[in-house]
């Protein structure tokens, strides 16, 4: 497996196959991982095609394994990043992290794409938004 992302917060590689480990930890691991799993989840029920879908979840070791959405994104034009993040509200969520680092580019289709959403906020959740996004002021 290659590793891709190796930090307190998360291990993340690509297998062989090209499916995507990501394994949480550290600091609220468990809530991150859970509401990552609600936020991907969501999306497919609402059949976002730019982000990656789920397809394992191992709640005993804080694991998902994902589709992989294509390689990381070292330049893009601000409007265009504003625009895929403005896009990815059309399905109920606001990804709370809007970096560069969180835009892939699959060249199977051409597409821009967005991932990791453990900070994103769910905006059509029952009883109102749902997000774990830090608060800066604490």
């Amino acid at each position: 497996m290659q590793e891709v992302k190796d930090t307190a917060r998360a291990l993340v590689r690509i297998g062989y196959d090209g499916r995507v480990h990501k394994t949480f930890r550290g600091h609220l691991a468990q809530e991150r991982f859970n509401h990552e799993v609600r936020v991907l989840r969501h999306l497919e029920e609402r059949g976002c095609t730019f982000v990656p879908r789920l397809l394992e979840v191992d709640p005993e070791q804080l694991k998902i394994v994902t589709t992989h959405c294509g390689n990381r994104v070292d330049q893009l034009n601000p409007e265009r990043q504003r625009e895929l993040f403005a896009e990815l509200e059309q399905y109920g969520v606001r990804h709370e992290d809007r970096e560069l680092r969180n835009i892939t580019y699959r060249v199977s289709d051409g597409r821009f794409c967005i991932i990791d959403f453990e900070f994103a906020t769910l905006l059509d959740a029952e009883g109102g938004p749902v997000s774990l996004k830090p608060d800066p002021g604490k």
